[in-house]
Parts: C-alpha cells; sequence; structure tokens
C-alpha cells in the first residue's frame, strides 16, 4: 500500500468578500491585498501579499513599457490598445487590424488563440452577426499586434515573438523587476500565450505606483499617461477599469485574469489585491472597499462595488467586501 503524505498547509487567507443571499452568506472568497500610502509604505496588508503571484494582464503596463524601450514609437490609442485587455469592440478591433498593416503584418501573424470578445455584450452581437472565434478578436490582440510590430522594426524573428528566450520577452522581465522592485519569482505562460511574469502583489502596487511617478517622457509615464488619456481603449466600454479612469482623472487602473487588480492614484497611492479562486464576481466589491481605503471619495466607487445577487429575477443578495 502506497502511503501519501499531504503538502504542507499554508496560513488561511482572510476573507475579502461575502456572497449573501437573502441574508444568508452562502460563500466567501478568500485572498490578499496591499494598500501602499502616497510615500511607498505599505498602510495595509492582509493575507500573504508578499509571496508571489501570476497578476495576469495587470502586468500589461510593464509589458507596454517594454514595447516601447525596444524602440517603438506608439502614443495615443495605439500605446494604450498596447497595454489593453479589449472589450472586443468595433473600435478595438479596427486599430488592431490598423497597427498590424502600418507594419506589413496581418491579423494571421497574431498568435493569440482564437476567441470571442470579451465583453457579454459584443460577444452577443459578434455571433449573432455570424462571427467565429478568431485570434483577432481576442482581448490580448492589441498587445501582441504591438509586440509584433516592434519585432518587425527591430529585425526580431516574429515567428518566436512569445518564446521566453526572445529578446523582447527577456526585456519585459527586466522591465518588470525593475518596475516591482523584486526579481521575477517564476515565468508561466498567460492564456494568450506570452510570457508571464510572477511578482508579490506589494511588487505589482509598487510597480503601479512607478509608472504614475515616472519622468515625463520615460517609457513607463507614457504609458500611464496614454492609458489614463484612452481608458476605453485599455479596457472598454463598459468596463471598471474605464470607469474609473475616467471618472478619476490621473488613476491608472488594470485588472488580470484569476481576479487581480492592480490601481495607482497621481500622489503614488496605490493598491494590488488577488482573490484566491479567482473568482470575477468578487473583484468589483473588493476594489471598491480598497479605494476607500485609499481614501478616494467618488460617485464611480459604488458604481464598481455593486454586485447584486439575484433569485427569481429579484435582487435578493450581493457580493459585499468583508474587511
Amino acid at each position: 500500500m502506497t502511503s501519501f503524505i499531504a503538502p504542507p498547509s499554508s496560513p488561511e487567507l482572510p476573507v475579502l468578500a461575502e456572497v449573501v443571499r437573502s441574508g444568508f452568506t452562502e460563500g466567501r472568497h478568500r485572498g490578499s491585498l496591499v494598500v501602499l500610502a502616497a510615500d511607498g509604505s505599505v498602510d495595509l496588508a492582509l493575507g500573504d501579499p508578499a509571496s508571489p503571484v501570476f497578476p495576469r494582464s495587470s502586468n500589461k503596463p510593464m509589458q507596454a513599457a517594454a514595447i516601447l524601450r525596444a524602440g517603438l514609437d506608439l502614443s495615443g490609442e495605439r500605446l494604450a490598445l498596447a497595454a489593453a485587455s479589449h472589450s472586443g469592440e468595433d473600435f478595438h478591433l479596427d486599430l488592431v487590424r490598423t497597427m498590424l498593416s502600418e507594419h506589413g503584418l496581418k491579423p494571421d501573424d497574431l498568435q493569440t488563440p482564437p476567441d470571442l470578445p470579451l465583453d457579454p455584450v459584443e460577444a452577443e452581437a459578434y455571433l449573432a452577426a455570424g462571427g467565429v472565434r478568431e485570434p483577432l478578436t481576442m482581448n490580448c490582440s492589441g498587445k501582441h499586434a504591438a509586440m509584433l510590430a516592434v519585432c518587425v522594426r527591430n529585425g526580431w524573428d516574429t515567428a518566436t515573438y512569445l518564446d521566453p528566450a526572445h529578446p523582447l520577452q527577456r526585456l519585459v522581465g527586466e522591465v518588470v523587476a525593475e518596475a516591482a522592485g523584486e526579481p521575477v519569482a517564476a515565468i508561466g505562460t498567460d492564456g494568450c500565450g506570452a510570457p508571464l511574469m510572477a511578482i508579490g502583489l506589494v511588487g505589482l502596487a509598487r510597480a503601479f505606483r512607478s509608472f504614475v511617478l515616472a519622468e515625463q517622457g520615460s517609457a513607463e509615464r507614457r504609458v500611464a499617461d496614454a492609458m489614463r488619456a484612452h481608458p476605453e481603449y485599455v479596457a472598454g466600454t463598459r468596463r471598471p477599469d474605464t470607469w474609473l479612469m475616467r471618472e478619476v482623472p490621473g488613476t491608472l487602473s488594470k485588472m488580470g485574469a484569476e481576479a487581480v487588480q492592480a490601481v495607482a492614484l497621481p500622489d503614488g497611492r496605490a493598491l494590488a489585491f488577488k482573490i484566491d479562486d479567482g473568482s470575477t464576481r468578487a473583484l468589483g466589491p473588493v476594489l471598491a472597499r480598497s479605494l476607500e481605503l485609499l481614501g478616494l471619495d467618488a460617485p464611480v466607487v459604488s458604481r464598481i462595488g455593486r454586485a447584486p445577487l439575484l433569485g427569481g429575477a429579484a435582487e435578493v443578495g450581493a457580493v459585499r467586501a468583508a474587511f
């Protein structure tokens, strides 16, 4: 008989959100969170924000900064789209096509997996019009278009642009580590196929803080400024990142898959968190509460935090922050 040795247990993470239906708590979402003061010191830490996580698409500002450092001259909507998890709206897809054609590339050159638009409303309309899953409609296609374009600009191989050993991806790793103030703990593969660098949530919050405080004209500040000026290209017309950056000027915000979120205010206050089970239904309530702890008082906070539960088409509860 083979004996089984259980792996060492880790401390239980705190509850960040509760699922309350008809006055009964039917579920809980645990996770880790960090809030930084304007001077960069840790103002609040819940769970284990120092341990590495995959920030997923919250790493996109650093990837976009690496593309600029590699020599691609992007600005405005194009640079915002290079840091985007876009919704797949027509204006997103049109600009991805344009960015590709400007560098002699085609949608077929994208190595994103075929997918539907990320936004459910857009996905329904796309399917109703006879659309099928395509690399172009995958939410990371703007980032991939920019990655391909910088490869063309530098004479780098476009067929292997997603290889961790590719010059571009090595540069991305350097930018991530520099911005986070800590070494990359692990390299994995993101949902779009690009290399994914693991850092702690404290490092992720530091990275966003460093982008909003970076010198004018630096790659980091250019990315932050483009994202804040064109948030609908970073996300979409029905997305919390867009609402927050549009309604609170100077704010930098980017979500990532598996319920990761990072935000920095223009004075250097910042936050980052991850819901451990990856449930995005808890993301809005936790983000809203975190913004309150940052001292942000704006109508958009309550809008982001609203996560009703329905029963028989009527509102019978909500997902709510628990800290």
